[in-house]
């Protein structure tokens, strides 16, 4: 499996989150407290609203649409609590962000 750039850690800051597209996938990056970068799928599971028109607030994702939230370190939703957020895995290497989408 390849990791492909995403963007560097300059594009995303502690605390925030930044919509990118890797080939055909759309994928959200978040900044975790501590510097650690998450990475999932782009829109709500709930009806295809992109989540980073929502709120990040440092530990929960919420969409704008239907306030449905996720945690934001493993994707699980909250509430409401039987979905997920698919994640992908990340790497850093030197400044890049690198995301596996396979």
């Amino acid at each position: 499996m390849t990791f492909h750039k995403a963007c560097t850690l300059d594009d995303v800051w502690e605390g925030e989150m930044t919509e990118v597209e890797i080939g055909e996938h759309e994928v959200l990056l978040v900044g975790m407290e501590g510097g650690d970068v998450r990475a999932f799928q782009a829109a709500c599971p709930h009806q295809d609203i992109p989540l980073c028109e929502g709120k990040f607030d440092g530990k929960v994702l919420t969409c704008r649409a239907h306030q449905w939230t996720f945690d934001a370190r493993t994707g699980q939703g909250l509430n409401p609590g039987d979905c997920k957020l698919a994640s992908y895995p990340v790497r850093i290497q030197g400044n890049d962000v690198l995301v596996q989408v396979e």
